[in-house]
C-alpha cells in the first residue's frame, strides 16, 4: 500500500489507460484519476506532462511517465517486485515484451481502430482493421489453447497490456464466440483482485 500520491490523466473509453488501472487496482494503489479528454491533451499544461499529447500518464511524486506499456512496467517494478506481474525469469521477461509489442502493435492497429470507427465514427479501414484482428485472435487463441494466461501459470502484464481492446472487440463488429480459448482467457482476466470492465467507446471521453 502507498500513499495516495499516484495521479493516472487519461481516458476512461482508453483501453491504454484501463490497462493501467487494472493493474493499479490489482496491486490496490489509491490514485486519483483526471479525465483528460481531447481539449485538455492540447493544453500546455498536458503537453508539459506528455509532449506527444497522448493518454495516460502517470504522476508517482516527481516521476512522471507517458506510455501505457512503460507505465505497466514501472508500477510492477515499484510496487510489486516481490510478485510475478513481470517475471525476473529471462525467457518469461522477454515473453512478455513481445505481447507487449503485440499490444502497441496488432491489438492496437486491430480491434482498437475497429472500435474507434464503428463505436466513435472515427474514419479508417475497417476491413483492414478487421483483417489484423482476425489474424490476431487466430493466433492468440491456438497459444491459449495451451496455457491459461499469455506466458505464465498466473497473469502478468502481458494479460492486462492485451485485455482491454481485445475484450472490447465486439465494439468493432467483431465476434469472439468463435474463439473459445480467448474467450476463456477474458473471463480469468475478469476474476483478477480489483478488476474493472472498461466503459463502452458510446460514452464521452
Amino acid at each position: 500500500m502507498t500513499e495516495n500520491h499516484i495521479t493516472l490523466h487519461g481516458s476512461e473509453i482508453s483501453g491504454h489507460t484501463h490497462r493501467v488501472e487494472l493493474l493499479l487496482r490489482a496491486l490496490d494503489l489509491p490514485y486519483r484519476f483526471v479525465p483528460s479528454p481531447p481539449e485538455i491533451r492540447r493544453s500546455d499544461t498536458f503537453l508539459a506532462l506528455n509532449p506527444l499529447g497522448q493518454v495516460p500518464v502517470l504522476q508517482d511524486g516527481d516521476v512522471v511517465l507517458a506510455d501505457s506499456n512503460a507505465i505497466l512496467v514501472y508500477l510492477a517494478k515499484r510496487y510489486a517486485a516481490e510478485s510475478n506481474w513481470l517475471p525476473d525469469d529471462p525467457v518469461a521477461a522477454a515473453s512478455v515484451q513481445r505481447w507487449l509489442s503485440i499490444a502497441a502493435g496488432e491489438i492496437a492497429s486491430g480491434p482498437n481502430i475497429a472500435r474507434l470507427i464503428v463505436a466513435r465514427g472515427v474514419p479508417g479501414d475497417r476491413a483492414k482493421a478487421v483483417a489484423v484482428t482476425d489474424r490476431l485472435l487466430h493466433f492468440m487463441n491456438g497459444h491459449l489453447l495451451k496455457r491459461p494466461y499469455l506466458v505464465a501459470a498466473h497473469p502478468t502484464i502481458a494479460d492486462l497490456a492485451c485485455y482491454s481492446y481485445i475484450a472490447a472487440a465486439p465494439e468493432g463488429g467483431i465476434e469472439l464466440e468463435p474463439f473459445a480459448a480467448v474467450c476463456a482467457w477474458l473471463r480469468r482476466i475478469e476474476t483478477i483482485h480489483g478488476f474493472k470492465p472498461m466503459p463502452p467507446a458510446t460514452r464521452p471521453t
